[in-house]
């Protein structure tokens, strides 16, 4: 079985639209059921950092007085882990990645949504509601997954201290020899990004990092030229970063000048007038799209609808995304953005950058598996 030199053009066509999307229709004036404010209640959430950022959950309590409680989430394999440890009891909803649905299809955590019970579901982009109909569609039973936020991994840096040599940043920026000691990566995704960067010196054959995603034994002998790669080049990295928090400090606590990253942490500095920049390089920038899913234990469950239907605003949306500098799913939601939203935004992804987004590919549990091993090789070498 063969993969394409790149992920398929629907993948990458699903996140431009969100990028390049104009406006929906929206639905409103936005209105809580009588049941929901009959119960008032807590929704228990266990998402990304900022997702739902602080003044939007202080508003949605005092139009509800449902009580959000939000629990930070690192990492995929975290919220997975915590899942299977307690069978989802605790949480109600919940905030898996677009690739990881093969890790979720058998462990039978979460369930199908109601569609009827969301009147702001068609302000959603409707090619990423497609991935949840299509990848999340467990059993037949429905979309077990709801598009939120998307962004993106790619190079951030200081502007005082480092400037990408030719001015177009790459992944290579993280092992240049001049940066030695002073740069950050998330192991497994670094290796990824290295990957790309060795399709374009020759180390590695273009489109061996996709091809790696069509079985193991394609997968073993790409993952350990990279592992080697990054092994002999292990003194450039200064930090491994897990979350929001080890990125911005790496910037600004740690000495670092150039990491791989997510948009978010680095956009959000940037706006606050940190020193501090980010943006899409050469070899394309790994997209990705968080979701909002629902507990198969939920014990909120009318609380939870409330709280998806409002997220769902793109007054609301537009509100968060000034705080956690990622995008949303909203459509409209860049109407309620601010300038420096904005204008991070085209310095990030300029020229074809958007059109050059990286998909990261559908993950069955055998991928992660092996990545993970070659990953614990580099980080423990």
């Amino acid at each position: 079985m063969s993969k394409p030199d790149k992920p398929s053009q629907s993948r990458r066509k699903f996140i431009k639209n969100s990028a390049i999307a104009g406006t929906a229709a929206t639905v409103g004036p936005w209105v809580v059921s009588p049941k929901v404010l009959a119960s008032s209640g807590e929704v228990n959430v266990t998402m990304w950092t900022d997702y739902i950022p602080a003044p939007v959950i202080e508003d949605f309590n005092a139009k509800t007085g449902i009580q959000v409680n939000y629990k930070e989430l690192g990492s995929n394999e975290e919220l997975i882990n915590q899942m299977k440890a307690t069978k989802g009891a605790g949480v109600d909803l919940c905030s898996p990645t677009n690739n990881r649905s093969g890790q979720w299809v058998a462990l039978d955590l979460l369930q199908p949504f109601d569609y009827g019970r969301i009147a702001n579901l068609g302000n959603v982009n409707p090619a990423m509601l497609k991935v949840g109909d299509m990848e999340w569609n467990f059993g037949g039973k429905g979309s077990h997954w709801l598009p939120f936020i998307w962004g993106t991994e790619a190079i951030g840096w200081r502007t005082d201290m480092y400037s990408p040599p030719g001015g177009t940043p790459s992944y290579g920026n993280i092992w240049d020899k001049e940066v030695e000691g002073k740069t950050m990566i998330r192991p497994h995704s670094g290796m990824l990004g290295a990957g790309l960067y060795m399709e374009t010196i020759g180390e590695l054959e273009p489109g061996d990092v996709w091809k790696a995603y069509s079985s193991e034994e394609a997968m073993r002998p790409i993952w350990q030229k990279i592992t080697d790669f990054c092994i002999a080049k292990k003194s450039q990295i200064k930090l491994f970063w897990n979350d929001t928090d080890s990125q911005k400090n790496g910037f600004l606590n740690d000495g670092v000048v150039v990491g791989q990253t997510w948009d978010g942490p680095v956009l959000a500095m940037k706006s606050a007038g940190e020193p501090v920049t980010y943006q899409a390089p050469k070899e394309g920038a790994m997209a990705w799209v968080d979701s909002i899913a629902m507990s198969a234990a939920a014990a909120n469950v009318d609380q939870a609808y409330a709280l998806i239907d409002y997220v769902f605003q793109p007054e609301v949306a537009g509100k968060s995304i000034n705080i956690h500098g990622y995008n949303s799913a909203i459509l409209g939601a860049d109407k309620y953005t601010d300038d420096n939203y904005k204008k991070n935004f085209a310095e990030a992804y300029p020229g074809d950058a958007l059109a050059n987004l990286n998909p990261w590919p559908a993950e069955p549990q055998w991928y992660a598996d092996v990545r993970t091993e070659f990953r614990n090789k580099f980080v423990n070498a």
